[in-house]
């Protein structure tokens, strides 16, 4: 490294002061859903009908919930299903094919959403916290700090959003669904643990409880908070787990990830391995390629002897990610030639490699470069 990397405070719990957002029927069971109509003295078995216009019919206005009794509609909806986040702008690429959303939430907080057409698939990256603790220096969220922790609704809203613009052939393409969805936007999903569990159990609920997706379609990252990357194993649902390591070395990761200083790298992969033999889902290495910092050829060998200590039975994947710059930062997207040769020494050592489509760099692609815009 041609200098010292100066890194921000490490921040492990939510700002105190802020308000919870609004209770929707997508932080609920279904069970809960009418008990809370019935402590509004509403009929509990109206529940069900709200869920299918918001799981299934994907009906975003009360007008159309013509199923619900005109005299009590607007209480059953503001009862069940309050507004929680307004778009401010979306910023389209690819044709239109990708499209990233900023939201205001209910407290003016910033986050953002990107929708991904691809041929044969959709995928949804989703925040799932307004900024980010963990202080990764090259990360744009990461610069701005933790504002809060989202709740469970204000992450499957994101979904749901842009669900409806699929299903209304808004996205280039026809009518279609989303069929992916990635905790890779803004924050640590890892951090806000809970509610991320909740959204993922409301996406893979059957139809009208939930969206009715494939938990196998469901990858949810983390730097490496080893307890929760434990916990997640025991969930019981089989989502792709995402370790961003971003470096091999303790020496370079504690500067480019600071939760090494308290988990270090074989803590992390150490605990994705054991995700992996649990689940029996392969597990991928996040990985970050950025100029002269950690794309020497030495640290491609030495990532791929990392991994491979813990067996060659298939349980990894490496996913390079070209770096996409933030404005006036100092990182930058790794040399093509570096970038290849990279991949060849993993190959070479028979770690299966991919590197990302980048897309949306004109529409400021990376996370939180539109929300530190704005």
């Amino acid at each position: 490294m041609s200098e010292p990397i100066k890194t921000l405070p490490l921040v492990f719990e939510e700002p105190k002061g802020r308000g919870k957002p609004p209770r929707h029927l997508a932080d609920l069971t279904p069970a809960e859903r009418k008990e809370r109509l019935e402590e509004l003295g509403l009929p509990g078995f109206r529940a069900k009908q709200l869920s299918t216009h918001y799981f299934s019919r994907l009906v975003d206005s009360p007008d159309a919930m013509t199923d619900l009794p005109a005299g009590t509609r607007d209480a059953l909806v503001s009862g069940l299903l309050p507004n929680l986040m307004t778009p401010l702008r979306t910023l389209e690429a690819d044709k239109g094919t990708t499209r990233k959303t900023l939201w205001k939430l209910f407290d003016g907080a910033l986050v953002e959403s990107v929708l991904m057409r691809y041929p044969g698939r959709a995928t949804m990256c989703v925040s799932s916290q307004a900024g980010c603790g963990m202080a990764c220096p090259f990360c744009a969220t990461g610069q701005g700090g933790l504002q809060r922790n989202m709740s469970t609704a204000e992450i499957v809203e994101q979904v749901v959003a842009g669900a409806r613009a699929l299903s209304r052939g808004e996205v280039p393409g026809g009518p279609g669904r989303v069929s992916n969805v990635v905790f890779m936007g803004m924050g640590e999903p890892m951090a806000n643990y809970k509610a991320v569990i909740g959204a993922v159990r409301r996406l893979t609920d059957p139809a009208p409880d939930g969206l009715g997706m494939s938990a196998r379609g469901i990858t949810v990252s983390t730097v490496g908070l080893v307890p929760r990357i434990e916990q997640l194993a025991d969930e019981g649902i089989p989502v792709t787990l995402a370790l961003s390591l971003h470096a091999p070395d303790d020496e370079l990761r504690d500067e480019l990830v600071p939760i090494n200083t308290r988990w270090k790298v074989h803590e992390a992969v150490e605990a994705a391995w054991h995700y992996a033999e649990k689940t029996k889902r392969r597990v991928s290495i996040e990985y970050a390629l950025i100029k002269d910092i950690n794309d020497q050829a030495w640290r491609a060998d030495l990532l791929a002897d990392v991994l491979n200590s813990y067996g060659d039975w298939g349980w990894v994947h490496v996913n390079l990610i070209p770096l996409n710059p933030t404005p006036g930062s100092k990182w930058t997207a790794s040399d093509p030639r570096d970038e290849k040769e990279f991949v060849r020494r993993l190959e070479a050592k028979g770690i299966p490699t991919t590197v990302r489509d980048t897309r949306g760099r004109e529409i400021d692609g990376a996370c939180g470069q539109l929300a530190a815009a704005e």
